[in-house]
C-alpha cells in the first residue's frame, strides 16, 4: 500500500516536472519567435531606410545635374553677351579712331606751332604737381601718425575707465554678498552656539566615539538615514547640483576674462611700461580672476564629495564627531562637513 502511494507520488512529481519543462519550452519558443520577429522588423526598417537614402541621393544627383546645366547655360549666354559687347565696343573704337585721325590731320598744322610751348608748359606743371604731391603726402603721414597716437591714448584711457568701473562693481557686489553671508553665518552660529552650550552644560567635555549612522534603503541614488529623510536629502541634492552649475559657470567666465586680458596685452592694446600704469592694473585684475576661479573650482570638488556622501548615507554628519549637522546649516552651506563649534574650534570640538 505504501509502495503504491510512493509510486503515485513519483509519477505525479514526474508529470509536474514534465509540465514545467513543457511550459519552459513554450516560453523559449515564444521568446525565439519574438526575437526573430524583431530581427525581421529591424531588417525591413533598414531596407526601407536604405531605399529612402538611395532615393534622396538620386534626387540630389538630379538637382545637381540640373543646377550644373543651368549654370553652364548662364555661362554660355554671358559669354555671348560679352562677345557681342566687345564687338560693339571695337566697332565704336574703330569709328572713333577714324574720326580722331581725321581730326588730328586737320589740326596737325595748327598744333605744330604750339607744340613746343605746350610741352614746356606741361613740364613746368608736372614739376609743380610732383612737388605739391610730395608736400601733401608728408602732411598726410604726419597727420596719420598724430591720429594713431591719439587713438592709442584714447583707447588706453577708455580701457582703464572700463576696468576701474568693472572692478568697483565687482568689489561692491562681493562686499554685499560677503556681508549677507557673514550675517547669515552669524545668526546660524549664534543658534548653534546656544544649542551646543546647553548640551555642553549637561555633559563632560570628553570626546565620545562617533555614533553609528542608522541608514535606510537607497532610493534614486540616495541613502536616507534616521536623522535625514529622503525628501530632505533630495532637496539638498538639487541645491548641490544648482550651486555646482553656478560655480562652474563663474569659474569658466573668470578664466575667460583672465585669458582675454592676456590676449589684449599681447595684441598691444595696453601699454605695459613705467609711463603707462595699465600694466599693473591688468595684472592685478587677472590674478584676482584666477584666484576667484580656483576658489570656485575648490568648492565644486567639495560639492562632488557631498554628492558622493548622499549615495553612501554619510551626508549631514560631522566628519569629526559623527554628530548630525543641523538642517539650517546644511541648507545654508549644503557641502559642509563640520558643526559650527567645530569650525570655530571652540569647546567640544574633537
Amino acid at each position: 500500500m505504501a509502495s503504491a502511494k510512493k509510486k503515485k507520488q513519483a509519477m505525479a512529481k514526474k508529470k509536474l516536472v514534465a509540465r514545467k519543462k513543457a511550459v519552459l519550452k513554450k516560453k523559449l519558443e515564444v521568446k525565439k519567435k519574438l526575437a526573430l520577429k524583431k530581427k525581421l522588423e529591424l531588417k525591413k526598417k533598414l531596407e526601407v531606410k536604405k531605399k529612402l537614402e538611395l532615393k534622396k541621393k538620386l534626387e540630389l544627383k538630379k538637382k545637381l545635374e540640373l543646377k550644373k546645366r543651368l549654370e553652364l547655360k548662364k555661362r554660355l549666354e554671358l559669354k555671348k553677351r560679352l562677345e557681342l559687347k566687345k564687338r560693339l565696343e571695337l566697332k565704336k573704337k574703330l569709328e572713333l579712331k577714324k574720326k580722331l585721325e581725321l581730326k588730328k590731320r586737320l589740326e596737325l598744322k595748327k598744333k605744330l606751332a604750339q607744340l613746343k610751348d605746350l610741352k614746356k608748359r606741361k613740364e613746368q606743371e608736372k614739376r609743380k604737381a610732383i612737388g605739391e604731391r610730395k608736400r601733401l603726402q608728408r602732411e598726410k603721414q604726419k597727420l596719420a601718425q598724430r591720429l594713431a597716437k591719439e587713438r592709442v591714448k584714447l583707447k588706453a584711457q577708455q580701457l582703464a575707465e572700463r576696468l576701474a568701473l568693472r572692478a568697483a562693481k565687482e568689489k561692491e557686489r562681493l562686499n554685499i554678498k560677503l556681508a549677507r553671508a557673514a550675517e547669515k553665518a552669524a545668526i546660524l552660529e549664534a543658534r548653534e552656539a546656544a544649542r551646543l552650550a546647553e548640551i555642553e552644560a549637561n555633559r563632560k567635555p570628553v570626546a565620545p566615539p562617533k555614533p553609528p549612522i542608522i541608514k535606510g534603503v537607497m532610493q534614486d541614488g540616495i541613502t536616507p538615514t534616521k536623522e535625514f529623510n529622503i525628501e530632505f536629502l533630495m532637496s539638498q541634492r538639487e541645491l548641490l547640483i544648482a550651486e555646482r552649475r553656478n560655480l562652474l559657470g563663474q569659474a569658466d567666465q573668470l578664466e575667460s576674462e583672465a585669458n582675454a586680458i592676456v590676449e589684449n596685452s599681447e595684441m598691444g592694446d595696453v601699454q605695459f611700461d613705467d609711463e603707462g600704469g595699465e600694466g599693473d592694473t591688468m595684472v592685478v585684475e587677472r590674478e584676482r580672476d584666477l584666484t576667484l576661479s580656483a576658489s570656485a573650482r575648490q568648492t565644486v570638488e567639495e560639492i562632488d564629495e557631498a554628492l558622493a556622501r548622499l549615495e553612501t548615507g554619510d551626508y549631514g554628519y560631522s566628519s569629526r564627531s559623527g554628530l548630525p549637522i543641523p538642517r539650517e546649516r546644511l541648507k545654508a552651506i549644503p557641502w559642509t562637513t563640520e558643526l559650527v563649534k567645530e569650525r570655530a574650534g571652540g569647546i567640544g570640538s574633537y
